[in-house]
């Protein structure tokens, strides 16, 4: 099912541009109720397309990573922005698996070799960028052992269930490895270098359940 965004944008605060922007919203809307898209909200803003800094946009990408939506639909790219701006929002949108549908293309947004081949790059860059930023995670841990650092005293243990005990797990670790991108295979890699036998399912598990007692809390 499409989670859509109908995204609207004028690179201007002109009176003449409200009509342009009335306009996308019409099409926009009718044509993403024709592809059966659930509309979850109509984004529309008065921003230079050279500028990233743009609250609409924010409020895409925030709808987008939360799992809210997972599609938006645009007049055509330059919707999204222009120059390098463009390349930066679609490399973000594409990174989060988010289909982008053009009303100018009639469909899912093509790209040209030339955007493609710009941001298989930059997809490599940050992977890279990743695992260099994980291995100097890793080693920084590594040597901190090796000085005879004892990660326990710096750690509070999770609460034990009753039944079965739990196990071991620093979840304040946990938390602040997925700050840093890494994945839960490469936590369980790393509190296991620390001492704590756990696996990536346990990882994941009690990640989850962090996030879920902190949403609770926030009731």
């Amino acid at each position: 099912m499409l989670q859509s965004i109908i995204y609207c944008r004028v690179s201007t605060t002109k009176d003449s541009q409200e009509t342009s922007l009335e306009r996308q919203e019409q099409e926009l809307t009718q044509w993403a109720k024709q592809k059966g898209a659930d509309i979850v909200e109509i984004v529309k803003e008065k921003h230079s397309g050279y500028e990233i800094d743009r609250e609409g946009f924010f409020r895409i990408l925030e709808l987008i990573k939360s799992g809210k939506a997972n599609s938006i639909f645009i007049q055509d790219e330059t919707r999204i922005g222009r120059g390098n701006a463009r390349i930066v929002l679609l490399h973000f949108l594409i990174k989060e698996n988010a289909k982008i549908f053009s009303l100018y293309q009639g469909g899912e947004l093509e790209l040209s070799e030339g955007d493609t081949l710009v941001l298989q790059i930059l997809s490599l860059v940050e992977e890279y960028q990743r695992k260099l930023r994980n291995m100097k995670i890793s080693r920084g841990m590594q040597r901190a052992l090796n000085k005879g650092f004892d990660p326990s005293k710096n750690l509070k243990n999770v609460n034990q269930a009753l039944g079965r005990d739990k196990i071991e797990v620093p979840i304040q670790e946990i938390v602040r490895l997925r700050q840093h991108k890494l994945t839960f295979q490469e936590i369980a890699a790393t509190l296991r270098g620390l001492g704590y036998d756990v696996s990536k399912a346990t990882v994941h598990r009690r990640f989850k359940e962090y996030e879920q007692s902190k949403d609770q809390t926030s009731l």
